[in-house]
């Protein structure tokens, strides 16, 4: 049976079942997934816990960024001054409530 080349990136489940330790450790110190197969598909997909992190962060960050685009496109938005003013009475006798 050959060995398991993790950067290949491909991995048949037979093959991972019988190798799932050394695979495991692997990918923990690669950022690069692994894409487990069955009857020659893709069934699963297995990365670091770091690389997963990772991803999770720039979903979250690209979500946002579409729902500030979606706002600006709809026109809820606040004019910078207001914003500006707003921040600079933070913490001061003379703070102000957020602007509309």
């Amino acid at each position: 049976m050959r060995d398991v080349d993790v950067s290949d990136g491909i991995v048949p489940l037979g093959e991972f079942k019988s190798k799932a330790s050394k695979i495991i450790r692997d990918i923990a110190g690669s950022d690069e997934p692994v894409v487990i197969t069955q009857n020659g598909r893709p069934a699963a997909v297995l990365m670091s816990p770091k690389a997963f992190q990772e991803l999770r962060e720039s979903h979250e960050f690209y979500r946002a960024v579409a729902e500030g685009v979606t706002d600006s496109e709809a026109g809820r938005v606040i004019d910078h001054k207001k914003v500006r003013r707003w921040l600079e009475s933070w913490g001061t006798d003379r703070e102000k409530g957020a602007p509309e």
